[in-house]
């Protein structure tokens, strides 16, 4: 992990079993947040206390979050290859996941972020960023995006927090009704949606789309 002592300053620093936790504040506008490394265990036994540190760490905390790393669970079927599924753990992952109140920014580049070595690979997305509402509220135009895996067996994931011009307290996004009432509504939605079209991927595309909109 690695951060631009240029752009950020560093405070406490906490390790526990499976993270490494930064307490980071932006020298541009003093916003403070907390960024969480983590390591999950691969193997089944250690899980659950992986679980119940995660779940503690968040609750205790009172600052903006954000948690990245090797989580190594599955969050459903749809992030694994094939069938040999064990949906104990999702479970319990997703119930932590939603009792913090965390929310994972979509990845964009690939499906899966970890293979095996062997000749029938198995694929699996094993690795992800999960955020409070109040950092995403900071940064809404966050993406993440795969890179190229060259010589770890995971994909490195590269977060861009766009400009974090927001200075936070607002919704991410609202509709109002009435919208539905003005005349030129639905053609303004077209020629928006026609117009713009830039973005590395399709969910790029889509996200810029939606905050153009």
């Amino acid at each position: 992990m690695g951060l631009n002592l240029m752009t950020f300053d560093i405070g406490e620093i906490e390790e526990g079993d499976f993270f490494v936790k930064f307490k980071v504040r932006n020298k541009a506008d003093g916003f403070q947040w907390l960024l969480v490394s983590v390591y999950g265990p691969a193997q089944a036994e250690p899980k659950e206390a992986f679980l119940s540190e995660l779940a503690h760490l968040c609750s205790k905390e009172t600052l903006p979050l954000i948690i990245g790393g090797d989580f190594n669970i599955l969050r459903s079927p749809s992030e694994k290859n094939n069938n040999n599924y064990d949906g104990r753990w999702p479970f319990l992952f997703n119930a932590v996941i939603d009792a913090c109140n965390l929310r994972e920014l979509e990845l964009s580049g690939r499906s899966f972020t970890w293979a095996n070595n062997r000749t029938v690979k198995t694929f699996e997305k094993l690795d992800r960023i999960l955020t409070s509402t109040e950092w995403e509220l900071k940064y809404p135009g966050s993406t993440v995006q795969a890179l190229n895996r060259e010589i770890s067996d995971h994909t490195p994931l590269f977060l861009n927090t766009g400009d974090g011009s927001t200075s936070g307290g607002t919704p991410l996004f609202k509709f109002e009704l009435g919208w539905f009432l003005r005349d030129d509504f639905f053609d303004m939605v077209k020629d928006i949606w026609t117009s713009t079209n830039f973005g590395q991927t399709p969910l790029e595309r889509w996200q810029n789309k939606i905050r153009r909109l």
